[in-house]
């Protein structure tokens, strides 16, 4: 500080002396104690305007410059008004914003500045970002949490992206970040908000959130000083203790501000501590205390970079003066900004008098107005500065944004214990499963994200239950194989318990001792101090925070989306030390992310939005869904609309659609491959060899590749239910209402036909003629014939092999045919309203007549899935038959099928591909590469799989509602055009055809 009082001194000389004056300091300061960098904000032009700022105010408005205040964007016109008072009449130095929102603060911040004389410097506590004080932004990681993560870069590329966002809002000075050392688990303000208990890892984290935010010109703040980690009181309730004596202070709190000091570091706040070995005079707040501000931090430690005080409104502080002596006695330690004063009028009047008495020197008052002077000189304050609203709210969630913060949360995922290496959770479609969430809702985001990997019933329970409900559910538990227990709304404080009350905590433990248990805790590490029997846990999570994004990516570490690699950053129980935590195996499953994770635009594919609002208004789909997947993981999974036009039953992600000829791919493709792979059945096999009804007939010499790529001449389709009308009616002879002997097979609601029928359908196809040899005629026949194939050779029924050879393996909880044997009506999406053959609405019940008649089981239609389990069945594709931790299918198998056999033949085997013939219509976009396989549907659905490019896409809806007439979705290309826009998404995407 020394450079202030000579220069105070010369302020009036001339600039000879004052070069000089500051040779002389040069010098002075290479015999320093410590080696230090120069503080960010000096500079020779940042100085000459100070002073010609600092020559036009008078000696109030030098005071009030000292002033930071409260600012909220959420308040009424009274704040405001109160606010603008502050500014126009006293000409104050600054805002500190807190609760409100991005857009209400920039307009705010742009009318502040326009009435301030001075530009005034903008400060907002953004320890984890603006989300920290504002909605509507992005919530990075604590600091804790940073901690736990093994990419020494990591708090780097976040104090980047923050200090962006801040410049972006106007925000010049990040009071962050939190440098003290947490070594007092009892903490109840600090906790999580601390990098951790080690000097060495708080020190370097810290260092690197300082230099992230001051090479973006924005002035980070070290707190607080000298340390508040080792406190058991809340300084916003009253004035905490350290007890260390001054070396164990040197050597433990006071480290990491004296290493952020020597790297530089622009502004600190001193906190309202309570600390005998550096302030004698009994219960006097470090904030008010000379000895520590003027002698130990600035002298001793040298630093000579804006120093604020702590909130000036907080207990700890306010019961030992009233405001105004409070503020001057503050000034007169050594701090040059005051924050959050409760009374400014009255403290300037103080201060002005104080200065009128020689308690303070104007030229002290000077030194400091100068030094901010020159801050706001560094942050860009030299000239007026107003923000730019258009985009804001975009720019403060930008995909770049949202990777970085999704990216971090997922690198900080500690697992603590797994035993047997139980995570993740293998493929065993006969364990029961329950989530038990204790303190959130029910089918939260972690029991959502649980369910689509795997069929788990989901239970909740409030923290403050009555023992009587938690013992009722732990009995119930019994029924379980696996209990993943979660738990949620845990608070810093010790003195609660954490947040958890006694009779959670111990069903918790008893749950952890009883049954095979995954534990997630979604808070920091100290909760983890609450449970005795945590050792007992098959597998033990520790997620450090609350919130949507967590819970999805806690529950795909759980499932196999994503691994873990995160360290508990703290010594917080005796069950583990610190450092502890398990890497798990690379992902085994699909994982769920944002688009830019895999190289692909959030912009451009939410322009799948318009197109599939735009065909809901046009009546061409009352609803529907779409994923879009690219290697390994889903970017855009979204339901539109409602069942019907009734618009009564809103679609969701789960919700069951007749898929009508994905059927053919999803199940009879996937059961002739598993035979293909077993050696049971051959290609060039003749089909009357597995299904002796074709011997002797047109059909016997066909082979089943000619049968699966549609080259057999088979007819393209049989209308059977036509016999079976009389007047326009079902025919009484061959239809019952009931289930009644020989009337089994259900073909809709209250309609079921006579089990003999089977035969005249048979006799139907049998005789049916045959077009030219060799010629490609897409028919509904040869998946028929083939799923007869199918069970003659496996002596099982096609939905009983696909559900034990796939759909349980893969953990396909909502894929089924006859789906009503499985789920209830609500979750079906109905689809046409057949007024010709069944005259009723179907739903649940599938669309295709010939597959209703064989009773909802067929090898052309049936199958009932949501886009969700249908992209996990393609993924198994496109990673050559391995998904899970399983293998399903050879590479070699899965290439044969989906490649083309035949000349002027499109077609795999059952698998539709791109057409290369620009003459002819393709039934996907000519953008997809030639490698491409999947299948469109009657209903209105399509299921596409690019191996070249990693892409999945997916599209379901019924498009058939309220009748099959209904062609518009087809008319307007809907389909396709989406999946033009999925490949147009991908960034690099030069390699893509046109």
């Amino acid at each position: 500080m020394l450079y202030f009082y000579i220069l105070s001194a010369i302020l009036m000389s001339n600039r000879k002396i004052m070069r000089l004056s500051l040779t002389i300091l040069f010098f002075i300061s290479v015999f320093k104690t410590y080696s230090i960098n120069p503080t960010p904000f000096y500079s020779k032009e940042a100085e000459h305007w100070a002073d010609s700022i600092l020559a036009c105010l008078n000696s109030e408005q030098k005071i009030a410059q000292l002033f930071m205040v409260d600012a909220f964007s959420n308040k009424d016109s009274a704040h405001v008004n109160g606010v603008k008072r502050l500014i126009e009449k006293y000409g104050i130095g600054g805002l500190i914003f807190f609760q409100g929102g991005p857009i209400r603060e920039a307009l705010l911040t742009n009318y502040y500045q326009s009435i301030s004389n001075v530009p005034l410097l903008i400060g907002m506590d953004a320890e984890w970002g603006l989300a920290m004080r504002i909605d509507s932004t992005i919530r990075f990681p604590r600091q804790m949490t940073m901690s736990a993560i093994q990419d020494d870069s990591a708090v780097y590329k976040m104090g980047i992206e923050i200090a962006k966002h801040c410049k972006r809002l106007g925000i010049h000075v990040n009071f962050a970040p939190d440098a003290d050392i947490n070594n007092n688990p009892a903490n109840p303000i600090i906790g999580s908000r601390s990098f951790g208990d080690q000097r060495e890892l708080v020190t370097s984290k810290s260092i690197d959130y300082m230099k992230a935010l001051q090479s973006q010109n924005i002035l980070a703040t070290g707190k607080h000083f000298p340390g508040h980690g080792n406190v058991d009181i809340d300084s916003h309730l009253a004035l905490p203790t350290i007890d260390a004596n001054e070396t164990e202070m040197d050597s433990l709190e006071l480290y990491p501000f004296s290493k952020m000091i020597e790297g530089g570091l622009g502004s600190m706040m001193v906190a309202h501590l309570n600390v005998p070995a550096l302030e004698k005079t009994i219960d006097l707040p470090s904030t008010l205390s000379s000895s520590i501000v003027n002698n130990l931090l600035k002298k001793k430690m040298g630093f000579e970079g804006l120093i604020f005080t702590d909130a000036l409104n907080m207990k700890g502080v306010t019961q030992c003066f009233k405001p105004g002596v409070l503020e001057k006695i503050a000034l007169i330690a050594g701090n040059d900004i005051l924050l959050y004063s409760e009374d400014v009028p009255l403290a300037i009047s103080e201060i002005s008098n104080s200065v009128k008495k020689n308690e303070l020197s104007q030229a002290d008052i000077d030194q400091k107005v100068k030094k901010l002077l020159m801050v706001k000189y560094w942050c860009g304050l030299n000239q007026k500065q107003f923000i730019d609203t258009t985009n804001l709210y975009n720019d403060l969630n930008s995909p770049t944004s949202r990777l970085l913060q999704r990216s971090l949360y997922e690198k900080s995922v500690t697992i603590l214990s797994n035993t047997d290496s139980l995570l993740p959770f293998r493929s065993k479609d006969s364990l029961r499963i329950a989530s038990v969430v204790i303190g959130d809702k029910k089918n939260n985001d972690f029991q959502l994200q649980l369910k689509q990997y795997a069929n788990i019933e989901v239970f909740n329970e409030d923290k403050d239950a009555p023992l009587s409900v938690f013992n009722a559910l732990f009995s119930y538990l019994e029924n379980y194989d696996y209990v993943i227990l979660s738990l949620h709304g845990t608070s810093m404080k010790s003195q609660s318990g954490y947040g958890i009350p006694e009779v959670a905590g111990k069903f918790i433990d008893n749950v952890l001792s009883k049954y095979k248990s995954v534990f997630t805790v979604f808070g920091n590490a100290y909760t983890l101090s609450r449970f005795k029997n945590l050792k007992s846990a098959r597998a033990l999570i520790l997620a450090y925070e609350d919130f949507p994004l967590v819970h999805s990516i806690a529950a795909q570490v759980i499932m196999g989306g994503l691994s873990a690699s995160g360290k508990l950053p703290v010594a917080s129980t005796p069950s583990f030390n610190r450092f502890s935590g398990l890497q798990t195996m690379p992902p085994i499953r699909l994982n769920y992310t944002i688009p830019e994770a895999v190289g692909m635009s959030s912009s451009i594919l939410n322009q799948i939005d318009s197109i599939v609002k735009n065909a809901i208004e046009k009546k061409a789909i009352p609803g529907c869904q779409v994923l879009v997947a690219r290697n390994g993981s889903v970017v855009y999974q979204k339901s539109f609309g409602t069942f019907t036009y009734d618009l009564k039953d809103t679609v969701i992600n789960s919700s069951l659609y007749d898929i009508a000829s994905i059927t053919k791919i999803a199940a009879t493709s996937l059961a002739t491959m598993r035979l293909y792979d077993k050696h049971k059945i051959e290609l060039n096999t003749k089909v009357s060899k597995n299904f002796s009804k074709l011997k002797k007939t047109n059909k016997g010499n066909l082979t089943i590749g000619e049968i699966l790529s549609h080259n057999a001449g088979l007819k393209s389709w049989i209308p059977f239910y036509k016999e079976t009308l009389v007047k326009n009616e079902p025919s009484a002879s061959i239809y019952r209402s009931k289930n009644t002997d020989g009337y089994k097979i259900r073909v809709a609601e209250n309609l079921y036909i006579n089990v003999s029928y089977k035969d005249t359908i048979w006799k139907r196809i049998i005789d049916s003629p045959l077009e030219e040899k060799g010629k490609y005629v897409y028919s509904d026949l040869g998946p028929i014939i083939m799923k007869e194939i199918i069970e003659s050779i496996t002596k099982t029924k096609l939905n009983d092999f696909v559900n034990k050879n796939f759909y349980g393996p893969l953990n396909l909880s909502r894929t089924a045919f006859n789906p009503l044997d499985h789920f209830s009506k609500k979750e079906i999406v109905p689809t046409e309203n057949d007024t010709i053959f069944r005259k009723q609405l179907l739903q649940g019940y599938v669309h295709d007549p010939a597959a209703a008649m064989f009773g909802g089981v067929s090898g052309n239609a049936g199958l009932f899935s949501n886009s969700n389990d249908l992209a996990i069945i393609l993924q198994m594709l496109l990673n050559k038959g391995n998904y899970g931790g399983q293998k399903f299918l050879s590479s070699e198998t899965i290439e044969e099928f989906t490649r083309a056999h035949y000349p002027n033949n499109r077609r795999g085997l059952l698998f539709d591909k791109p057409e290369t013939d620009t003459t002819k219509q393709n039934p996907c976009t000519r953008m997809a590469s030639p490698s491409t396989f999947g299948h469109q549907g009657f209903t209105g659905t399509c299921a596409w799989a690019d191996p070249q490019y990693g892409l999945i896409y997916i599209f379901l809806s019924n498009r058939i509602n309220p009748d099959s007439a209904n062609d518009k979705l087809i008319k307007m290309n809907v389909r396709t055009t989406i999946q033009e826009i999925i490949y147009k998404a991908i960034k690099d995407n030069s390699s893509v055809s046109n």
